[in-house]
């Protein structure tokens, strides 16, 4: 039964519903996927409407998810929905801060795929009216104000980066903005909300319990985040969501929400968070330990190949889809061999994103290049017109733009240049050039042929 307190929201609502604009994703992507594997795109091209109910083929979806999921409220309720052969509605929300999408934040995008198969349909929500807020989930201190015109470039390569993975008929996949009912919604509306939940409630979370003890400040807007949030969910009807573990307490906002307003409480899967390719904190593009899906073949490959080898079979298990008792018998044959273990984790991942050609070419190149201690043929030839220069000069000619200064100067101090395989550590050292040029390396996968 609805209360009288819920009824202006309510009824915004329903006028949300009846007014939002629902735009279906544009394949404008030609630059962003074009090494992406032809059969994703052809197989995206059919489309799917049809619910599908087999309980073998559901029964493979969540064995898949088992591999990625750390928590699902409920599985009763998964099975359940999923047999019910009524097209699910999943929300798939993100508070786009930054342009990347890392493979961390592609597991969620794998599984949403696997439900669009069984003919269920995601509803990508851009949170450009929550960005501005900022969620304060795993964060000490206040996050800054976005501004609108970052935001609106951020969804932009966002949407185009989530293309790469999911199917985009506009019967499996829409794009909605949460500034399309949050900038309605009027002070009264809001109160209501807010009535809805206690105080106590919303500092419970761990990371405002930290702030008090510190004596930190923790501002009204922040305490209001997952209450907007949790709206997200009523306003969608949303049934189902796969979110990261550190968005659990947001996402049962959503579902407490949802049975306020008599609606039926969203499933939530949560998945792994798992290390960085340093091995310390979860992927950040600020602490530069991720893989991003727009990162090269190449780039993907020498960052995997870079990572500690205690990480390798739990990248296995949550990034590629090699079946898990193949992985047990790989990491046993290879026990003696990380090297090899380890490369074919490399040419799995670069094959998910990829396609196997290229995976192929990649693993070759490296074991070429790494291996036997080759020069790459395609290492770029740099002329700098003069017979003889610093080091630092022929670095700055090899990167005009990819690297600053200082980006320079450390590669150099910290003894990661060679000149024709001797380490060179003084940044005004003079390198003598001949007419067939000279090898230089700078860093741990980049070379170049320099010449007069």
């Amino acid at each position: 039964m609805k209360t009288q307190k819920s009824g202006k929201v309510e009824q915004s609502i329903d006028n949300n519903k009846r007014n939002g604009i629902k735009s279906p994703i544009k394949s404008n992507t030609k630059n962003t996927q074009r090494s992406f594997k032809k059969s994703n795109i052809e197989g995206r091209r059919k489309a799917m409407r049809e619910v599908i109910t087999d309980s073998r083929k559901i029964g493979d979806v969540i064995s898949f998810f088992s591999r990625t999921t750390d928590e699902i409220v409920t599985l009763e309720e998964l099975k359940r929905t999923l047999e019910s052969g009524r097209q699910l509605v999943m929300k798939y929300g993100v508070d786009v801060t930054a342009p990347d999408i890392h493979i961390g934040h592609a597991v969620n995008l794998w599984m949403y795929r696997k439900l669009q198969e069984l003919g269920h349909k995601v509803v990508f929500l851009i949170g450009d009216f929550t960005t501005q807020i900022g969620d304060p989930t795993g964060k000490n201190k206040t996050r800054p104000i976005i501004p609108l015109a970052e935001i609106q470039r951020n969804a932009d390569a966002f949407i185009k980066q989530a293309e790469m993975i999911l199917h985009t008929e506009p019967e499996v996949l829409e794009v909605r903005r949460n500034s399309e009912w949050l900038t309605e919604l009027s002070a009264r509306e809001l109160l209501n909300l807010m009535s809805m939940v206690t105080n106590d409630k919303l500092i419970a979370r761990e990371m405002f319990r930290q702030r008090i003890a510190k004596g930190e400040e923790i501002y009204e807007h922040e305490l209001i985040y997952p209450i907007l949030q949790g709206y997200d969910s009523v306003i969608l009807g949303s049934d189902l969501t796969i979110i990261g573990s550190d968005q659990l307490y947001n996402e049962m906002m959503g579902r407490a929400y949802q049975v306020k307003f008599g609606k039926k409480p969203q499933i939530i899967i949560t998945t792994k968070i798992t290390p960085g390719i340093d091995g310390k904190g979860k992927q950040s593009k600020s602490v530069g330990n991720y893989i991003s899906l727009l990162h090269s073949p190449r780039e993907k490959f020498g960052r995997i190949m870079s990572m500690p080898d205690n990480l390798v079979t739990q990248y296995f298990q949550v990034y590629t889809e090699v079946p898990l008792d193949e992985i047990a018998v790989m990491e046993d044959e290879y026990s003696d061999n990380l090297m090899e273990y380890k490369l074919r984790l490399a040419k799995e991942i670069v094959r998910r994103y990829h396609g196997g050609e290229i995976a192929e070419g990649e693993y070759e190149w490296f074991k070429k290049t790494f291996s036997k201690r080759e020069v790459p043929d395609d290492a770029p030839r740099i002329s700098i017109g003069a017979a003889e220069a610093s080091i630092y000069r022929i670095l700055r000619q090899c990167f005009p733009t990819e690297k600053s200064n200082g980006d320079i100067k450390r590669l150099i101090i910290q003894r990661a240049v060679t000149v024709s395989g001797n380490t060179v550590t003084d940044p005004e050292e003079k390198i003598r050039l001949t007419p067939e040029g000279i090898q230089i390396k700078a860093g741990k996968r980049t070379w170049f042929i320099v010449v007069p």
